[in-house]
């Protein structure tokens, strides 16, 4: 089998809320610049995200967008998945001809959903556009007024409208106006800074705690009796050592008796887990990005052999910027952070900080960029797929309660 790594970016909603993930696909056997390199691609991802890996690993309950080929199209590989899991993303440069639109159709009339990539208006796609079911626009390539112009020249075809590259907040605001259905890009990661903006009281609280709990002189008392005055904090942290997540062979049935099943370590995790949830009322899918570059910041530290409780730390605390709407540099301003920490967060300087510009390269997927220490791409992709499941499981039991 080919090394390969695979990635995915969030599909939004007009809410913000998680419609599906395009997967992302690097192998080293093959050129991707070439059509039997891409088309050799897609049938190495299909393999590796269906029969190994499993698309609910990946993708959750969501839907997966997978990019074919002509050839692709041609030999029917669509068929071969799921089609109430997957969205055929149908690449610009596919060659448009009377096999080509039969085998779309037959895939149409069979439920399997259809999405135009890099859709640019003309006679060429007039064929598609009538059975397709999602239309995708750079809308950084096509700028505001081709990107209106081609809104009008779809009025017409029942078709979802999604937007790539969103960059900012803004953007997404506007195109939301203009009739966008769904949205693509970093926008989502970045933070929506206000000038002027200030911590709510309920903030402020909550970053103290995240203090008290990070800070390396806490004792096992002192991190008891905080949680165990949080009528809430005591609640969710008994339902979450209680729940499936862990094979607790008797129930917890006091603070002090969790604290000690969990050890220190695992308990300032769930404490920074949830404080950060507490912070903000940002949608999930915020606060799931944030776990996932903590955890794949947290298992690059173990695969060198560092202190990955410092390295999950760094990777959470690095998403602050986006969860509070501040600038990061005044976020952790108001923690008692060390220098290297500090420096690791806002500059990816030393071991931690070199695993934190890695998972951030990975999370946008400029795989040229993508180094730690000597570890292989395809371990450090295998990180991002664990960190995933991690996130998933964390997610269902700490949060949702």
């Amino acid at each position: 089998m080919a090394d390969f790594i695979i990635g995915r970016q969030q599909i939004l909603d007009k809410k913000l809320n998680i419609y599906a993930y395009e997967i992302l696909f690097r192998g080293q056997d093959f050129d991707l610049r070439r059509e039997d390199g891409a088309t050799q691609a897609t049938n190495q991802v299909i393999t590796d995200s269906i029969l190994e890996l499993g698309l609910n690993q990946i993708v959750g309950p969501h839907k997966a967008f997978i990019n074919f080929t002509t050839q692709n199209i041609l030999e029917k590989t669509p068929m071969n998945l799921p089609k109430d899991r997957i969205v055929v993303e149908v690449l610009e440069n596919v060659s448009v001809d009377s096999r080509i639109v039969s085998n779309l159709k037959e895939l149409t009339q069979q439920g399997y959903t259809i999405a135009l990539d890099d859709f640019v208006f003309s006679e060429k796609w007039k064929p598609l556009i009538e059975f397709a079911d999602i239309i995708k626009l750079d809308i950084l390539d096509l700028g505001e007024n081709k990107t209106r112009t081609t809104i009008e020249q779809l009025k017409p075809y029942n078709v979802k409208l999604l937007a790539e590259k969103v960059e900012t907040h803004d953007e997404y605001l506007y195109l939301r106006e203009m009739g966008f259905d769904y949205f693509q890009g970093y926008f989502f990661q970045k933070p929506n800074i206000i000038a002027g903006k200030r911590l709510g009281v309920n903030q402020a609280a909550a970053i103290r705690l995240l203090t008290v709990i990070n800070d390396p002189e806490v004792e096992f008392e002192q991190l008891t009796l905080i949680i165990s005055q949080d009528a809430v904090l005591s609640y969710k942290l008994l339902h979450y050592i209680n729940s499936a997540f862990f094979s607790v062979p008797n129930k917890i049935k006091s603070i002090r008796h969790a604290i000690s099943y969990l050890g220190l370590k695992e308990i300032k995790r769930w404490s920074n887990i949830l404080t950060l949830a507490s912070l903000s009322n940002k949608p999930v899918a915020m606060l799931q990005n944030a776990l996932i570059r903590a955890k794949m910041c947290e298992r690059l530290g173990d695969l060198i052999g560092e202190q990955s409780e410092h390295f999950f730390l760094v990777g959470i605390l690095s998403s602050l910027d986006s969860i509070l709407d501040i600038p990061l540099e005044d976020a952790l301003a108001q923690l008692p952070l060390t220098d290297d920490m500090t420096s690791a967060i806002l500059a990816c300087e030393g071991p931690a900080g070199e695993a934190l510009r890695c998972v951030i390269n990975y999370n946008y997927w400029n795989i040229s960029a993508v180094a730690f220490q000597d570890l292989d791409q395809k371990i450090i992709g295998e990180a991002y797929i664990q960190s995933i499941n991690w996130a998933k499981d964390v997610l269902s039991e700490v949060i949702l309660i």
